[in-house]
């Protein structure tokens, strides 16, 4: 089956695409993608385990750890033990990661509401329920596996 025809080369162009383009506009803002991705949910989910902030993000927990670590050598969160599980990092936000965050959001907003803008409001449901079965049929045949 040559690549043309795959369509996971296809998703894995659009994908490369997207986190190309997400990297350059995020690059004003001192941030990667990942990087982005973890203050972004931080800002949904204050407190957040690095555990679960991983899963949220794609990540494993080590990758997440090296992450974290960066943003808060930079003094964008802040890691504090949990009230009860001492040995939980409850993890959040600060001024300037909330600052940083800010700007980085709004560069990420422009990307994706330029995609969103090349389709209609149908040929986006589309889009979205197709991707979504891809996922449901991809998750099916790892179980498989």
């Amino acid at each position: 089956m040559p690549a043309s025809e795959r369509l996971g080369s296809h998703l894995k162009l659009a994908e490369q695409a997207l986190m190309a383009t997400k990297a350059a506009v995020l690059k004003p803002a001192g941030v990667t993608v990942a990087q982005y991705s973890a203050l972004l949910h931080l800002s949904e989910n204050p407190g957040i385990s690095a555990a679960a902030l991983a899963r949220l993000c794609g990540v494993t927990p080590p990758t997440m750890n090296t992450i974290l670590n960066n943003l808060q050598d930079r003094a964008l969160i802040a890691r504090t033990p949990h009230e009860w599980h001492k040995n939980v990092l409850e993890t959040r936000l600060t001024d300037e990661g909330r600052a940083v965050m800010a700007d980085a959001d709004a560069r990420a907003v422009r990307v994706e509401r330029a995609l969103a803008a090349e389709f209609t409001d149908e040929e986006r449901a589309a889009l979205v329920g197709l991707l979504g079965r891809c996922v449901e049929l991809l998750e099916t045949e790892r179980g498989r596996a």
